[in-house]
């Protein structure tokens, strides 16, 4: 589960964890969506791309402490994220968490 300790909101509850070389470059591929209270982690990671996805997605970057150091709302598919140097992590959610979980810059993430 995915907890935004700042604002008390559950960001997900069903997570997948890639953290190792094939699981990161796979990530999302070939996926046709994904679904509401799903997240897909990406350890270590400090850009993204979604060449070849079907989907746009929200991307929150993440310090090694879980603060929020970065996001990207709405990110369509076949683009490249920027390169975020203060993020250790990346959590890759549905379009529109963000924005409905009002999820911002300096928010600490619980990720149980």
């Amino acid at each position: 589960m995915i907890n935004n300790k700042t604002k008390n909101v559950v960001l997900a509850k069903n997570v997948v964890v890639a953290d190792s070389p094939l699981k990161r470059m796979v990530g999302l591929l070939g996926r046709e969506s994904l679904d509401a209270q799903e997240a897909l982690i990406i350890k270590p990671c400090n850009s993204i791309h979604t060449f070849f996805m079907r989907f746009p997605i929200d991307i929150i970057f993440l310090s090694k402490n879980n603060e929020v150091v970065k996001v990207i709302a709405d990110i369509p598919p076949f683009r490249l994220s920027p390169i975020c140097f203060k993020s250790a992590f990346v959590i890759e959610l549905p379009a529109g968490t963000i924005l409905s979980s009002n999820t911002s810059l300096g928010d600490k993430i619980d990720i149980a």
